[in-house]
């Protein structure tokens, strides 16, 4: 017997992404509902190689659905996930609207699983913010062996992670830069992006930092150690898809890189390319449709006394968003819902 899961925002790049990976996960579900607004009504979606048509999110009853995997925005989940909970259907949620409620289980399955649990309290889990899902897949472990102290890192972010405008910002400019008739026109983002990195993602924040930058803050606190010093600088660069990140970290005990490139081939979700030589490193065009966060460019940092350095590459469509939240409604089913 399987579940009965709705895919709200099932539209848009992540929640497409969501139906592709439930068809390839072949997670257990008996029925799959493709939701989203009214403007998008009738729209064709791909679920595996069933074709599935949108209904309407403003109408839907979701009595009876086991869980919903939202991919719509805070303002639309504000409305929309409590009448789901309420309904007794659990909601995994993609914005970042829940994810700093105490009471609510913000979650990393290959991390902290065990903050499943806290489901029982509002019917609703958060999935974090793409750039730090990725980074603690790899810090977990090593956090683990060697007590990480802190974090300073800085990300390369895809477009895709400001959804299809942001991916047809690039494209648009990209072209207009070879056309000597056509204007580059600057409307998603707060500068040109094509050939150009853009140091600014997301609000800025009274302290000098962006809202994006807090994120990585405080979910890495809440997911992986609230003891954890982190500091980020959030980057948008010309890149379609796959988000990279620069790591350093300094631990209570001292991890001989060796030992830590060991460890992380060993951690689940993760791919170690690690080759000193010529192209020996992952980069965001390799880790395209792939599940795993990709670590590349270990090595100690001698200006500290426990100190590593770590590059980092996922799919931030996948890792960063879909997949995380099909990873996340697979835990709900093997540790809560437990259908026969």
């Amino acid at each position: 017997m399987g579940y009965r899961v709705a895919v709200v925002g099932a539209t848009g790049n992540v929640g497409r992404e969501m139906l592709n990976i439930l068809a390839e996960r072949q997670f257990p579900a008996d029925e799959v509902v493709a939701l989203a607004s009214r403007k998008s009504l009738g729209t064709e979606v791909s679920y595996g190689e069933r074709t599935l048509k949108t209904k309407d999110l403003d109408t839907f009853d979701f009595s009876g659905w086991d869980m919903a995997l939202f991919a719509i925005g805070s303002d639309a989940t504000k409305t929309y996930a409590p009448k789901a909970a309420k309904a007794g259907c659990v909601v995994i949620d993609n914005s970042s609207l829940y994810r700093y409620e105490p009471d609510i289980p913000l979650i990393v399955p290959e991390v902290n699983p065990q903050a499943i649990e806290m489901v029982k309290n509002r019917n609703i889990i958060a999935n974090p913010n793409c750039s730090t899902a990725q980074m603690v897949v790899a810090l977990k472990p090593l956090h683990d062996r060697a007590k990480i102290k802190r974090v300073v890192v800085s990300t390369y972010q895809s477009v895709s992670g400001a959804g299809k405008e942001g991916i047809d910002e690039l494209w648009d400019q990209t072209k207009a830069i070879y056309n000597p008739t056509a204007n580059v026109e600057v409307k998603k983002f707060q500068k040109q992006i094509a050939f150009n990195v853009i140091p600014h993602i997301d609000v800025f924040m009274e302290d000098g930092s962006t809202k994006e930058e807090w994120k990585m803050v405080a979910e890495t606190k809440k997911i992986v150690d609230p003891k954890i010093k982190v500091t980020a600088t959030c980057v948008r660069v010309p890149v379609f898809v796959g988000h990279s990140e620069a790591v350093n970290i300094e631990t209570e005990e001292f991890l001989d890189v060796d030992e830590a490139r060991d460890i992380l081939r060993e951690s689940p979700g993760i791919i170690v390319i690690d080759k000193r030589e010529d192209g020996g490193y992952a980069t965001p065009i390799e880790c395209v449709g792939d599940f795993a966060t990709f670590v590349s460019r270990l090595r100690q940092d001698s200006t500290i006394e426990n100190g590593l350095n770590f590059w980092c590459v996922s799919d931030n469509l996948r890792k960063g968003a879909a997949l995380n939240a099909v990873q996340i409604a697979e835990l709900l089913g093997n540790r809560v819902l437990q259908k026969a």
